[in-house]
């Protein structure tokens, strides 16, 4: 976010004209060359294209993008978020690691991307793969499932299904992805406890933050519980802020 607040501010400031989608791609080089992160473009362009009460429907192949209702206050909803104070580097390997294990699937089993692999597909040649290759794409295939079926489930103000995908996400990233760490988990385990519509983890993984979603009057108890649970685990306290759908980097006039 900071990273894309700047280049939206530069690129103001001096009228180089880049559009959105241009500076996402710029701001995605520096960390892939720069940076050495081999990450996405996610979080780049929904730092710079979110818009209020909307989610943001990103097509990694194009960068074409759609708004999805997403009026978290209009439903008496809030996203926790939850951080761990784990402190985590995404330039360490793990991540790494777990993209070209991704990327040998995809060479092995001869297509352009997991995108065009259907979870039947997937099981079919799962001899072709290792077993870390088949669960890293077995996350991909399933969590891209998910994302069709939670655009489904906002449409039609389903957040008891949204809930149940963002579960099923983060038992996803923690058992085949493998990002997870104890203190995520606690904090997914014991919001979903404490009456959470959803919680999963954010981010690259092995620490960091997690979100919940939870009625705005859980999101007190959820914390409480979320503090107690971290201190009998001896965990570093966590923070904790909350947050609903909000606009992407925008020029503030100071007067």
């Amino acid at each position: 976010a900071l990273e894309c607040a700047v280049a939206f501010a530069l690129n103001d400031l001096f009228a180089r004209g880049y559009s959105l989608k241009e500076l996402a791609l710029l701001a995605q080089k520096a960390e892939n060359k720069y940076v050495g992160v081999p990450c996405g473009i996610m979080d780049q362009s929904v730092s710079l294209m979110a818009t209020s009460g909307s989610a943001l429907l990103l097509d990694c192949r194009d960068l074409e993008t759609r708004l999805i209702p997403f009026d978290l206050a209009a439903s008496g909803l809030q996203l926790l978020i939850i951080d761990t104070q784990v402190q985590h580097t995404l330039v360490d390997g793990g991540y790494a690691q777990r993209r070209q294990s991704c990327e040998s699937a995809v060479a092995k089993l001869g297509i352009v991307s997991l995108r065009d692999l259907s979870f039947s597909d997937l099981q079919e040649a799962k001899n072709l793969l290792s077993e870390e290759e088949y669960k890293r794409a077995r996350h991909s295939v399933t969590e891209i499932a998910r994302v069709g079926k939670a655009v489904d489930a906002l449409r039609a103000k389903d957040f008891l299904t949204l809930g149940r995908l963002i579960n099923e996400s983060h038992h996803s990233l923690r058992d085949d992805y493998e990002v997870s760490c104890p203190e995520l988990n606690c904090a997914v385990d014991t919001a979903i406890s404490l009456g959470a519509v959803g919680a999963r983890m954010v981010g690259g993984g092995f620490g960091g933050s997690a979100i919940a979603l939870a009625k705005t009057e859980d999101i007190g108890r959820i914390e409480s519980a979320i503090k107690e649970a971290f201190t009998a685990s001896k965990f570093h306290a966590p923070r904790f802020f909350t947050s609903l759908p909000s606009d992407g980097a925008r020029i503030e006039p100071l007067t």
